[in-house]
C-alpha cells in the first residue's frame, strides 16, 4: 500500500512537471511553439517519457488551457463583492471577469479560440440550461433577477441576458488583448463605459416593456 501510494504521487508529480513546463513554454513563446520534444529537453527526459503520461501535445495543451480558463472563473466566483446593490454587483462581476482575462491573455485567447471538444465543453456557455451548469451564468442571473425584481422575469429570459453580457464582455476582452497597445487609461474608459452603457442597459431592458 505504501509503495502503491508513493508510485501514484510520483506519477502525479511527473505529470505536473510536464504540464508546468509546457505552460512556461507557452507563456514565453506561445502555444504554437509548444512541442513534446521541447518539453522533454526542458525536463531533461526523453520524449517517450512525455508520451508515457500524455497521449500527445494536444492533450497537454488542452489541459493547460482548461486550467487557465478555470482560474478566470474562480477569480470571479471567489471575488469579494462589496456592494449590496445588484447593479453594482453586476458591474463588479463584469469587471472581475475582464480583469482576470486580461491578466492571462495567452490562456484566455487559446481557450476561447480552441476547437478542441474538451476545451469547448469547459468554455461554452451559450447553450440552453447554462445557468444550471455554469456558475458565472448562475451568478449573473441572480443579479439580473434582483435588478428586475418588480418584473415577472422568466428564467429563460434571465439566462439569455446573462449569456449576452458574457458574450459582449468576451468581445471586448479579445479586442483589448489583440490591440495591446491600447493605453491603460483608454482601456479603463472603455471598460467603464461598457459596464454602464452596455451591461446595465442589457440587464434592465426588460423593465422598459
Amino acid at each position: 500500500m505504501v509503495i502503491s501510494g508513493r508510485r501514484e504521487r510520483e506519477i502525479e508529480e511527473m505529470k505536473e512537471l510536464i504540464l508546468s513546463t509546457a505552460a512556461a513554454i507557452a507563456s514565453l513563446e506561445g502555444y504554437d511553439k509548444v512541442s513534446v520534444r521541447k518539453i522533454a529537453n526542458k525536463i531533461e527526459y526523453s520524449p517517450s517519457i512525455v508520451y508515457h503520461y500524455f497521449a500527445d501535445k494536444d492533450e497537454i495543451i488542452n489541459i493547460i488551457m482548461q486550467r487557465g480558463y478555470q482560474k478566470i472563473i474562480l477569480a470571479i466566483a471567489s471575488a469579494n463583492i462589496k456592494s449590496d446593490s445588484p447593479e453594482e454587483q453586476l458591474i463588479e462581476m463584469t469587471r472581475n471577469y475582464i480583469n482576470a482575462a486580461l491578466e492571462m491573455p495567452e490562456e484566455y485567447m487559446a481557450a476561447q479560440l480552441s476547437k478542441s471538444p474538451r476545451t469547448i465543453k469547459q468554455t461554452s456557455f451559450l447553450f440552453e440550461g447554462a445557468s444550471d451548469e455554469k456558475p458565472i451564468i448562475a451568478a449573473l442571473c441572480r443579479c439580473i433577477k434582483e435588478i428586475n425584481k418588480d418584473v415577472d422575469l422568466e428564467d429563460s429570459k434571465c439566462e439569455l441576458i446573462s449569456q449576452l453580457i458574457i458574450a459582449s464582455a468576451m468581445g471586448l476582452v479579445i479586442k483589448l488583448i489583440v490591440e495591446k497597445e491600447t493605453g491603460y487609461e483608454q482601456r479603463n474608459r472603455l471598460v467603464e463605459c461598457f459596464e454602464n452603457e452596455i451591461v446595465l442597459k442589457i440587464a434592465k431592458v426588460v423593465t422598459n416593456k
